[in-house]
């Protein structure tokens, strides 16, 4: 089996490379920090010096990196796939999980495809732990000829997937979804710093949550995290979603339409980052909640 590429070790390329040693492929990592290197050669990937490295030994390349500046400049940047492509001239397929930009995503596509690097858009709903489980769904879009080709690494990162046409179409489904996952953690975690206030215990108020009406998959994920306070184990992290909904309330101004709930959900956000907690699992948002008082 030919070794499959994976630029960026954080959660989500963890846990990506986890699904693809424990599907037998050879795994051909690289991240800028060093630390994060160490941790996924301990996994069993082969880890390398710089990204021009993994593109010079793969044709197909996972990129799990921070944003869409970081995947502009991992494929077009000095030293990066474009570069080791000028001396290495086949084709790259490069699978995006990153949520990014559509827009700038789109045009990225059009830009380097000429050149025989190849955009798959696949970004992954689900937490790094859920991936990890092999229980992440894949929103892709681009060539369908590349999701094809793609197939096998697909089958072991995101079994389950839906393709939605074009690149661009894939992060647009990902930042809807985001906007429903994120406006649900800020229920859950006001609904239970309600309940404490009221002189309810956190933990017990949850069980009777999750048998109510008002259960969602996210009680479950996130609704412990929230009721014990345990956040320096981070599944996604709150500077992570800030970017999404970053994102999104630039897609919908963008569109002409308001997002008023997700306007405050990211103040929310931007209160936990401003607190010291941008790192921390982002059911920490019930810290931002409990910071709000009336006198």
């Amino acid at each position: 089996m030919a070794a499959t590429g994976l630029i960026g070790a954080g959660l989500m390329g963890t846990a990506c490379a986890r699904r693809l040693l424990r599907a037998g492929f050879e795994v051909v990592a690289y991240d800028v920090d060093g630390a994060k290197r160490a941790a996924i050669a301990g996994l069993g990937a082969a880890v390398v010096s710089s990204v021009a490295e993994v593109a010079a030994r793969c044709e197909m390349i996972v990129l799990a990196v921070f944003n869409t500046n970081q995947v502009e400049q991992v494929i077009e940047g000095e030293g990066g796939v474009l570069d080791a492509m000028s001396s290495e001239p086949a084709s790259r397929t490069l699978v995006c999980t990153s949520t990014c930009d559509p827009d700038r995503l789109a045009v990225l596509d059009a830009r380097i495809r000429p050149r025989g690097a190849l955009l798959l858009e696949v970004p992954i709903s689900g937490t790094s732990r859920q991936v990890a489980e092999g229980d992440g769904v894949g929103l892709v879009g681009g060539d369908r000829a590349d999701m094809e080709r793609a197939a096998p690494v697909l089958d072991a990162i995101c079994p389950r997937r839906y393709y939605l046409g074009s690149v661009g179409n894939g992060s647009r489904a990902k930042l809807a979804v985001n906007l429903i996952l994120g406006l649900n953690r800020a229920a859950i975690a006001e609904g239970l710093v309600f309940a404490e206030r009221l002189g309810l215990d956190r933990c017990a108020f949850l069980d009777v949550a999750r048998g109510s009406a008002a259960y969602s998959q996210v009680m479950d994920i996130k609704g412990p995290l929230m009721a014990r306070r345990e956040f320096s184990n981070p599944q996604s992290r709150v500077d992570q979603s800030l970017k999404d909904f970053r994102l999104m309330l630039e897609q919908a101004r963008a569109a002409g339409q308001g997002l008023p709930f997700a306007a405050v959900y990211a103040q929310m956000l931007e209160d936990c980052v401003q607190h010291g907690e941008g790192e921390w699992d982002n059911a920490a948002i019930t810290e931002a909640i409990q910071r709000c008082r009336t006198g």
